[in-house]
């Protein structure tokens, strides 16, 4: 009997890439259509500098006590700064963030990346050891049998 003669269609592991494949397309396709809906929105409703242009009155600053509690822009990063529109003349605040923020985060990002690579350094040297342990021992079995 040649090979693969008794086989017919593809290996179980084909099977499951391909069965995926075809879900994930299902899926892109079915949020395709809700991505090209366009919503239409009152621009009355938006601030200012969604809109039209604007410039910065104010540089982006930490919010006071009293700003935290009473500006919901101060909310999501703890920093404003005051802009003016261009065409209204309207001044609202916007959030914005800092440099230093910034600053905090990426160096709180890099200690979390080299924390995690000691970590797993550490664990790869643990490992190594295991091996050439195991390893030693069956030389030292196969030299005491002969």
């Amino acid at each position: 009997m040649p090979a693969g003669a008794g086989r017919r269609g593809l290996p179980q592991g084909r099977h499951l890439c391909w069965l995926l494949c075809a879900f994930t397309l299902r899926l892109c396709q079915a949020e395709a259509p809700v991505r090209e809906e366009k919503l239409s929105v009152s621009t009355s409703n938006l601030p200012c500098w969604l809109v039209e242009e604007f410039v910065v009155a104010e540089e982006c600053a930490p919010c006071s006590n009293f700003q935290a509690k009473t500006t919901p822009e101060c909310g999501s990063t703890g920093y404003v700064e005051k802009i003016t529109c261009s065409s209204t003349k309207r001044s609202e605040f916007k959030s914005c963030r800092s440099a230093l923020m910034e600053q905090h985060l990426f160096w709180k990002f890099e200690g979390t990346v080299i924390g995690v690579a000691l970590v797993f350094a550490c664990l790869v040297i643990v490992r190594q050891r295991q091996l050439d342990r195991k390893a030693l021992e069956k030389v030292r079995k196969q030299i005491e049998s002969i």
